[in-house]
């Protein structure tokens, strides 16, 4: 996809997210914290400040599983999944960074929504 075919697809599931929860329009940190609630598994919770750190760095390691960069090693004792980084990331810049992010996070919606 074209950044501009990103952006579009991107502000559409931001539309349809903020429609279907009855919410503002959720940024990239609340569509992470979103993927992180649903890779967790556990439904919607309390979450301390730490938790909601760790819910989006699990969205984030889904995320780029995609792209051969994380591996998931297991499930702790409270069922918290575990990544291992098993690629280097590259420096990418942040305009770069963004559109992989968005374009990983619409493939991922893609797949739960359909």
């Amino acid at each position: 996809m074209t950044p501009a075919e990103v952006n579009k697809r991107y502000k559409e599931l931001q539309e349809r997210l903020a429609t279907d929860f009855d919410t503002d329009t959720p940024d990239i940190k609340v569509m992470l914290f979103l993927i992180g609630v649903q890779e967790l598994g556990q439904g919607p919770g309390k979450f301390s400040k730490r938790q909601k750190e760790e819910l989006m760095h699990i969205a984030n390691c889904k995320l780029f599983s995609k792209l051969g960069f994380y591996e998931l090693e297991g499930l702790d004792q409270d069922g918290w999944p575990h990544w291992k980084l098993v690629n280097a990331i590259p420096p990418y810049t942040l305009l770069e960074q963004e559109m992989i992010l968005k374009s990983l996070i619409i493939d991922y919606f893609d797949e739960v929504l359909s």
